[in-house]
């Protein structure tokens, strides 16, 4: 990839237990991109987001972000170093406040990122204005998306990996879902996603890596993707 590259998977291996999860995953995103993780429940997607974070010990392989290894790296270390991670689980303090789980999220973040506020929060998603002094364990499961992912940005990072962020939610609140992420983007934050919702993939993504039994099989531009059927239906569909 050109010499534009932020993040860097080389070769990452994963095990839970005694079952190999991640075959030599190898993949790129580059400054300023989108970059989709797709494929079927099981792939190794979100495997691989758990990987780069040191929640899944990497058994072989290099992370690399901006020219420093991780590979090996505490969770909390990765994270100060420039890398922020939206799980699936969402995983918000639940008996804490919307203000009070947004300022957990603080942090000085990585040299040379954009920097953000709690009220360019509320800008994203009004609702959580509404709701600011609201305990998250009250919040519907959209309201607590919307807490993770600005929770996780309030570090400042370089790159921000997140793990099905519409999984579950109603259409309208998908849509505002999309359209944070890509202005997201274009305010500088590179962007790792896992998301099942093709349409909305392949939308804000400038690439796209396909996965399969742990390793990647398709790598390129969203069109290249939806233009090789054969891809398509080996990969993707259901």
């Amino acid at each position: 990839m050109r010499d534009t590259s932020l993040l860097t998977i080389d070769g990452l291996h994963a095990h839970y237990g005694k079952s190999h999860i991640l075959h030599g995953v190898t993949f790129q995103v580059g400054q300023g991109e989108v970059v989709s993780l797709l494929g079927r429940n099981g792939s190794g997607r979100s495997t691989t987001l758990k990987a780069i974070m040191g929640l899944v010990p990497p058994t072989g392989g290099h992370i690399v972000l901006r020219g420093k290894e991780l590979t090996g790296a505490r969770a909390f270390t990765i994270c100060r170093s420039g890398i922020a991670y939206v799980p699936e689980e969402r995983e918000v303090f639940l008996n804490l406040t919307v203000d009070e789980n947004l300022r957990m999220g603080e942090q000085k973040g990585a040299e040379g990122a954009a920097r953000w506020t709690i009220e360019q929060m509320f800008d994203y998603f009004p609702r959580l204005k509404e709701r600011r002094n609201t305990r998250a364990g009250s919040l519907s499961g959209g309201e607590q998306q919307m807490l993770t992912m600005c929770r996780s940005l309030l570090g400042n990072p370089l790159v921000i990996l997140i793990d099905e962020p519409t999984e579950g939610l109603a259409p309208k609140i998908v849509t505002v879902v999309g359209e944070a992420i890509a202005d997201i983007n274009r305010r500088g934050v590179s962007v790792l996603l896992v998301e099942q919702k093709l349409t909305i993939a392949l939308k804000v993504s400038h690439r796209v890596c396909v996965m399969g039994h742990g390793r990647i099989v398709f790598e390129g531009a969203p069109e290249a993707l939806t233009s090789n059927a054969r891809l398509m239906e080996e990969w993707l569909a259901v």
